[in-house]
């Protein structure tokens, strides 16, 4: 790709802009919930510091709509950041302007600043020119480590590095596309790609990307109703997206000419509502008028387990049902069980439930790679250039 990673670029002494991902969740009393992003982050942080640099960084939270917002204030995450890495962190007031020009000029070698939430500024997902050379301005060596963001061409993700001379990638970064690439080159066989969420017109792109890749697709979530009515089923009230039916007919057409087996459940857990306090088990082409198909049946669980224990390569990204409701959370348990059990597999998750559903298991440490962009994990996938990292190429 071209690309230089901060274990090759020239930082000591210097101001390196890190952009970051901490867009973490929050307590209603608004302090870091979970700060899995922030320790991902801590990596290419304490090596820039090692290596005696000063360490600017930036990260969005949130939807603020281009002006500052008190809750969605970087405060609580540079509280925690300071906990993680034993080191002071001075947050600016603001993410450019007097306050934080004086904040970062005289930071010292070693230290860290964290720029206030970029998305008080319109300018940050404008990619304005006049915000992105503000931003350079702090900057003698820009560093990319936010993975989840790269699928934007935000001011802080492309538009900074026309303004500045050095940059590369983060570890985590560096991790990422190391990963995600392998799925795209030479990969051991069988390849199994688990795919779920709501929607087929979502996850359409990165279907078709690996028709020619896999050797088994299995697909769960509300988006296998659109293609078990497509193949005539009746799906009560489950959702389904009926615009999209000749779409997914086409597609397990194009499955079958390329000699890819796509499993689509054959029964289902269904409910009368995703509030619902518990549900039945039906058969999956036959989901009675009042209900909706809400989680893939524990036939098709344990089908879909086979086909991932025979897999050497695995990629799941999405839900088999509606996971943050415990009755309705057991296919998404057992195949986040299984991608775990897979005897000397490579496995990539990527994609917020996926992983959530990895930790709720307490099996992250037994996957390969835990992707920390569903939305970019994807998009990479699909083939696509992400303006993140084609910013980065020297």
């Amino acid at each position: 790709m071209g690309i230089k990673t901060i274990s090759e670029l020239d930082i000591a002494g210097r101001r390196v802009f890190i952009r970051v991902d901490f867009n973490v969740p929050l307590t209603p009393e608004g302090k870091v919930s979970d700060d899995t992003r922030i320790r991902e982050s801590l990596p290419t942080i304490k090596l820039a510091i090692e290596k005696g640099a000063r360490v600017v960084l930036a990260s969005h939270l949130g939807r603020p709509k281009g002006k500052p917002d008190k809750k969605y204030s970087l405060e609580p995450v540079a509280a925690r950041l300071a906990e993680l890495t034993g080191e002071e962190v001075a947050l600016t007031d603001e993410p450019v302007g007097d306050g934080a020009r004086k904040v970062v000029s005289d930071l010292p070698a070693k230290a860290i600043a964290l720029l206030e939430n970029l998305r008080f500024s319109p300018g940050e997902e404008a990619n304005d020119e006049a915000f992105s050379r503000a931003l350079a301005s702090y900057a003698d060596v820009y560093v990319n480590d936010a993975f989840g963001t790269a699928h934007r061409a935000h001011a802080s993700t492309a538009g900074i590095t026309k303004f500045v001379g050095d940059k590369g990638m983060g570890l985590l970064m560096e991790r990422e596309v190391k990963f995600l690439g392998k799925l795209l080159g030479d990969v051991e066989r069988p390849f199994v790609a688990i795919i779920g969420g709501a929607k087929v017109s979502d996850k359409i792109g990165v279907l078709d990307n690996l028709l020619g890749r896999v050797d088994q697709i299995l697909i769960g979530g509300a988006m296998a109703n659109t293609f078990l009515k497509a193949k005539g089923g009746q799906l009560g009230r489950s959702l389904v997206e009926e615009d999209k039916l000749a779409l997914a007919r086409s597609f397990l057409k194009k499955a079958e000419e390329s000699s890819v087996d796509v499993l689509l459940p054959r029964d289902v857990v269904a409910g009368a509502g995703i509030k619902a306090e518990s549900g039945r088990v039906v058969q999956a082409m036959l989901v009675p008028e009042d209900l909706a198909a809400l989680d893939i049946g524990p036939e098709t669980a344990r089908g879909f387990a086979d086909a991932i224990a025979r897999a050497k390569t695995i990629f799941w990204n999405g839900p088999m049902g509606v996971f943050e409701s415990a009755p309705f959370a057991s296919g998404t348990l057992a195949v986040a069980r299984a991608v775990a059990g897979a005897a000397g597999a490579l496995s990539v998750v990527g994609g917020g439930d996926s992983v959530a559903a990895v930790q709720q298991s307490g099996v992250a440490d037994k996957i390969t790679h835990i992707s920390t962009g569903g939305g970019a994990s994807l998009e990479f996938l699909e083939g696509k250039k992400l303006p993140g990292l084609a910013a980065l190429e020297s």
